[in-house]
């Protein structure tokens, strides 16, 4: 069952202040400042408790996007795939990182601030954040995330 993250990230998108690309046609540069990104609850799909920001682009749409993540300490994320490659550096905290079709908290590997991995299509995995963690995600969209069992989905997602 594949989840797309469809209204929450279009409300993030469209927000007041959410840095967005321009016209293809148009040049233009994104700039973020430190500290100046518009954080919102994560969409559905994440399990609650997340929040994101889309610095630049539109996850839902076909293009390159970034968006950053922030998770608070313990927060987990079930094993799921994605359809694109996932680019994940971590800006700050520990993030543990497993790979396989069940959570196995003994298979987890911690990538510190500074760190970054490219997870390809389809491939399994799982995650856990130790201590309170953002990441940095970015890739061409769409982004999905599809849950290996669907009763890991979080509530109103399934």
């Amino acid at each position: 069952m594949r989840f797309l993250i469809a209204g929450a990230a279009a409300a993030l998108l469209f927000a007041p202040g959410a840095v967005r690309a321009q016209a293809p046609t148009e040049p233009h540069a994104v700039v973020v400042p430190a500290n100046t990104e518009r954080w919102m609850p994560a969409p559905g799909v994440l399990p609650p408790g997340a929040r994101l920001a889309v610095v630049e682009g539109d996850p839902m749409k076909p293009g390159t996007y970034t968006m950053r993540l922030w998770m608070p300490d313990g927060y987990r994320l079930p094993p799921h795939f994605h359809s694109t490659p996932e680019h994940v550096t971590v800006l700050s905290g520990t993030f543990l990182v497993g790979m396989g079709d069940q959570f196995d908290a003994t298979k987890l590997s911690p990538l510190d601030a500074g760190s970054f991995g490219m997870i390809p299509p389809g491939m399994r995995h799982f995650a856990q954040a130790r201590g309170e963690v953002v990441l940095q995600l970015h890739g061409t969209g769409p982004w999905t995330l599809t849950y290996v069992n669907a009763s890991d989905a979080p509530r109103g997602t399934r």
